[in-house]
């Protein structure tokens, strides 16, 4: 079988549609978005009513420029690249921004039906990263903060990845528990059939779908093409230290 050559620049732009997709599926079945994009959507819901503003998408990149400068602070430095990864942040957001505009009217009711969209919307967010990985281009500020943080001090990747997560995990519990007054609704018996705040058993079950589904989609990206730059001087140039 013959690999789809230089695919590097459309790997990139294939991964900001998949997330931002996937991420929209998630939403749409009210099961609990993803523990990365969850803080986004508790966030918005609760500046919204204060300014049309603060749309998920834009909360989103906001988090990611937070998310920035709290690297800058703890390795002490700043590197002009983080510019490009926070400009892919606010590309993101509008992209995400758009397709929830799409997906606006719709109301799936079935929990069935809700169910097998969830695997369909992490499987889309899977394949997303898979993509991501495979482009020089700028990542989003998510994947540069654990990058740096395992180049600077030598951490464990996966190790570094899972805690990183698990503080957004605990962040989005604390907002979605704290800035709306309703604690007192929540209701476990509901955590499979009903998000809290965005946060459900979905955002569990994509917590342990997600990484061998990246691995999985990876290995079949790495098969049937292959990743080199369309564009070599920009890749050299960007990739230089």
């Amino acid at each position: 079988m013959k690999k789809l050559q230089k695919t590097s620049e459309l790997l990139w732009l294939m991964g900001i549609l998949f997330v931002a997709l996937g991420i929209t599926i998630l939403n749409k079945t009210n099961l609990g978005v993803t523990m990365i994009a969850a803080p986004a959507f508790i966030l918005s819901e609760a500046l919204l009513p204060f300014s049309p503003f603060f749309s998920v998408g834009v909360v989103e990149y906001l988090n990611q420029a937070i998310i920035l400068i709290v690297l800058c602070i703890i390795l002490r430095k700043f590197n002009w690249k983080y510019l490009l990864a926070f400009a892919v942040a606010v590309m993101y957001g509008y992209v995400l921004d758009f397709f929830l505009w799409l997906a606006k009217d719709i109301e799936i009711t079935q929990l069935w039906l809700r169910w097998i969209l969830l695997f369909v919307g992490s499987f889309s967010v899977s394949f997303g990263v898979a993509c991501f990985f495979r482009t020089y281009l700028p990542k989003k500020i998510y994947e540069v903060f654990v990058g740096e943080l395992v180049k600077h001090f030598r951490f464990d990747i996966n190790k570094t990845k899972m805690a990183f997560d698990m503080t957004l995990l605990g962040i989005s519990i604390v907002l979605a528990f704290t800035l709306f007054g309703d604690v007192a609704t929540f209701d476990w018996s509901t955590i499979g059939t009903n998000s809290f705040h965005s946060m459900g058993l979905g955002t569990l079950v994509t917590t342990f779908i997600n990484a061998p589904m990246i691995k999985v989609f990876g290995k079949l990206l790495d098969k049937v093409s292959c990743h080199e730059p369309m564009f070599k001087k920009a890749s050299d140039f960007l990739l230089k230290d």
